[in-house]
């Protein structure tokens, strides 16, 4: 009798205790947080948790903010440029904060899987868990998270696919899982308001179907992954694009020619598979323009003439170059025009036409004699022209 009166005593003790010091949090956000507490610490330098003391008011705790006596937001770890952040794991419990609406971690070494709980969370508008080393797949069940706007899990050690569920939230407008170990093909996407789409760095492949991605994203990047296939279809209509990076991947057949006129600043579509002539619509405003490693030909458009920043080189262009190129060049209105590598006959250049030091000029391993002597990138190699053999063969 004694034994169980003191076991009833001790959880009346324990019951006040959250009440007295907790009077205006739900209970079981005041025990889900000690959970998390539990299963994580400071790295070495950092003190964020020292004020998670839970004899006080957990809604006064660093990252903490409540609402009606429940927790609404939830950032774990000092969010000051260049702070340590935290070690451990990411405790189930933090699925029972159901009226979090933002969950985000700052960088640090917090390891093992997306807790399967977060898809509990279902006024979740805002997930952010970057730069860790958070492993496994992307749990499907996050697909329940219908309010969900934000995903960030970039920078980890996630592998497997990105869910297909994920693709079905209604009310994404930023994806950002670059930086991780994803494969399989992207999934499509069904949010119209669907802005940034961050997904390089991975080991995704496959073809992307031209309606698979929505029409209002303006940021675009999926390099350095293995994706395949033709882009004629889908690029025309994402035309709100004002960032686009396909490269390093194997995509296939034409460039569209409506993406010379996207409002960007750097159209990066180098080393890839990209074949057939460039046909412009219009005068390039685009000021850097990365064509290069691919497998285009045709004679260089003089419509290319006003890109501050050319590269063409490593594909299979003909002819001479426009003689515009010359007069921006010696005018200085072009910094960087890299055309080595390719199949050009000749450049009406004066062998005495000064070029700006502020210019750069690359034309070896072409199929003419170099009109001027300029210095090339490393990489360019050694040999200056092309042997006369290859120009023979190669007809466009």
């Amino acid at each position: 009798m004694k034994g169980m009166f003191e076991m009833i005593s001790l959880m009346i003790s324990l019951l006040l205790l959250i009440y007295t010091t907790s009077a205006i949090l739900d209970p079981v956000d005041f025990l889900a947080l000690q959970s998390i507490r539990k299963s994580l610490e400071d790295l070495p330098g950092s003190n964020y948790f020292s004020s998670w003391d839970f004899t006080s008011d957990p809604c006064n705790f660093a990252g903490v903010y409540c609402e009606g006596g429940r927790v609404v937001v939830l950032n774990l770890g000092d969010p000051r440029a260049g702070a340590p952040g935290l070690s451990g794991r990411l405790h189930p419990d933090i699925g029972k904060l159901s009226s979090l609406t933002e969950f985000t971690v700052v960088p640090g070494r917090i390891m093992g899987a997306l807790p399967v709980t977060l898809s509990k969370l279902k006024n979740l508008r805002f997930l952010a868990v970057s730069r860790n080393f958070i492993s496994q797949a992307i749990p499907a069940e996050l697909g329940e998270l219908k309010q969900l706007s934000t995903l960030d899990l970039s920078y980890n050690q996630l592998t497997g696919s990105i869910p297909w569920a994920i693709g079905n939230l209604p009310e994404l407008t930023n994806v950002i899982l670059c930086h991780n170990h994803l494969s399989v093909s992207i999934p499509p996407f069904v949010s119209q308001s669907l802005t940034r789409l961050d997904l390089k760095h991975n080991e995704l492949s496959g073809i992307i179907e031209r309606e698979s991605l929505p029409s209002s994203l303006q940021y675009l990047s999926l390099s350095w992954n293995q994706l395949t296939g033709p882009v004629d279809q889908l690029l025309p209509r994402l035309n709100k694009l004002n960032y686009l990076d396909l490269s390093l991947n194997q995509f296939t057949g034409p460039i569209p020619g409506c993406v010379f006129g996207f409002q960007i600043t750097n159209l990066q579509l180098e080393r890839n598979r990209f074949s057939g002539p460039v046909q412009l619509e219009g005068s390039v405003t685009i000021p850097t323009v990365d064509l290069s490693h691919n497998m285009l030909y045709g004679q260089v458009s003089p419509l290319f003439a006003t890109v501050e920043n050319l590269y063409l080189n490593n594909n299979r262009f003909t002819g001479s170059v426009p003689t515009v190129f010359v007069d921006r060049l010696t005018a200085g209105d072009i910094r960087l025009l890299y055309l080595q590598h390719n199949f050009l006959t000749g450049m009406p250049i004066n062998p005495r036409t000064e070029i700006p030091l502020s210019s750069s000029l690359c034309l070896q391993y072409n199929c003419m004699v170099l009109p001027v002597q300029t210095p090339c990138p490393i990489n360019a190699g050694t040999q200056k022209t092309r042997p006369t053999s290859q120009c023979m063969e190669w007809k466009g």
